[in-house]
């Protein structure tokens, strides 16, 4: 580039796997018009590679729960959820009322969207 990093991507990576970040960075460190940014530093776009099986700390979601929570982020009803995991909707609404409650949430949208940011789901 020729002096001007208004043009310059700053890539930011937020990866859990050491070797994965190393590889990442090899990559990546040499294209141009992109610069991997330090720690903590604004970057105009985020990589984000997390190991699925985990899961925030302070979020401690049953494996049904998260089998609800898939589903309606897919945009199932409590009966079409009900009807794919085999469970009666009277369940479906228990775990949809603990899915709220663990998540912090207003409601259904809520919840799904609380849980993609805290990398509890992916959509």
């Amino acid at each position: 580039m020729s002096g001007d990093n208004a043009q310059e991507i700053v890539l930011a990576l937020e990866v859990d796997d050491p070797v994965l970040a190393a590889r990442l960075t090899a990559l990546l460190g040499n294209v141009a018009g992109l610069r991997l940014g330090a720690p903590g530093e604004p970057a105009s776009a985020t990589v984000v590679a997390r190991d699925p099986r985990t899961m925030p700390e302070d979020i401690a979601l049953t494996q049904r729960e998260l089998d609800v929570l898939a589903l309606m982020a897919e945009g199932a009803s409590n009966k079409m959820i009900a009807r794919r995991l085999g469970i009666s909707v009277h369940t479906v609404k228990f775990h949809v009322g603990s899915l709220l409650d663990k998540l912090d949430a207003t409601g259904r949208t809520d919840a799904v969207a609380h849980a993609a940011r805290r990398g509890v789901i992916e959509l």
